[in-house]
């Protein structure tokens, strides 16, 4: 029986692993290659690792923090972070990445999902659609570069674009909501849903596993990827690594 996946989302900075909340003031909290040897422990159903740096710095991805992670993840991996072109994307699968997130590129040469998904296949591509909602009238747009370009992109629009171009999966992250843990924003994803029919993963704004349970009971088969809700701990955000028990996980999947 398929199920729902539940996902931690790590963020590195420098080669680090950070935290932010809307996108904006990272904290530190240690050393990524650790965080995965403890979700291995753990039996996590997969792990997104996103390069908050490189995109904005326009530096090659970081191959050999991607190779030592690959090399120590024993759940399905996804990077993302600065990929723009096949090459690097060839490169990365090569040294033990299962997926490849693309995001910035995608405003402006979204036909890299083609090539891409031509090369390794289109269950190997993520279409990574950061969005925020755009005063006065609340509209949701995409925004790239650790949320300081406004493309002017509907989200929507977009989510057909990649769809039609052979992408494989998309991930679906609200930047109002990151590291808030108030909630997913189930308004959006609702949305996407209805003009697309690719497989989903929604990222920003979980802080309990009943925001994850609630998405299940609503959505059914999506992908609830988290950073917040499984590094910290307590109302004083203590570092904490840390994930579902297998008796929780199947509490989340209780009506399905």
């Amino acid at each position: 029986m398929l199920r729902p996946r539940v996902i931690p989302c790590l963020l590195i900075r420098s080669g680090g692993l950070v935290k932010t909340i809307k996108f904006s003031d990272p904290k530190y909290l240690g050393d990524p290659l650790n965080a995965v040897r403890i979700f291995n422990e753990k039996y996590v159903d997969e792990l997104i690792v996103i390069d908050i740096d490189a995109t904005v710095k326009q530096s090659e991805p970081n191959y050999p923090l991607i190779r030592a992670i690959a090399s120590e993840c024993c759940m399905p991996l996804c990077y993302c972070g600065g990929i723009t072109t096949v090459d690097q994307i060839e490169r990365i699968i090569g040294l033990g990445v299962e997926k490849i997130g693309l995001s910035s590129i995608l405003t402006h040469n979204p036909r890299i999902i083609e090539q891409a998904a031509a090369s390794v296949g289109s269950q190997s591509i993520l279409a990574v659609i950061d969005v925020k909602k755009v005063p006065p009238f609340g509209f949701y747009q995409v925004f790239t570069h650790n949320a300081t370009r406004n493309s002017r992109l509907d989200p929507l629009r977009l989510a057909r674009l990649v769809e039609s171009l052979g992408a494989g999966e998309i991930l679906l992250n609200s930047i109002d909501r990151d590291g808030t843990m108030k909630g997913y924003d189930t308004d959006i994803l609702q949305a996407i849903r209805d003009v697309v029919s690719l497989p989903i993963t929604i990222l920003g704004g979980a802080g309990t596993l009943d925001h994850i349970k609630s998405l299940f009971d609503r959505f059914g088969l999506v992908g609830a990827a988290a950073g917040s809700i499984f590094v910290f701990k307590g109302n004083y955000r203590a570092v904490l690594l840390q994930y579902p028990s297998p008796s929780e996980k199947e509490s989340l999947y209780s009506i399905m």
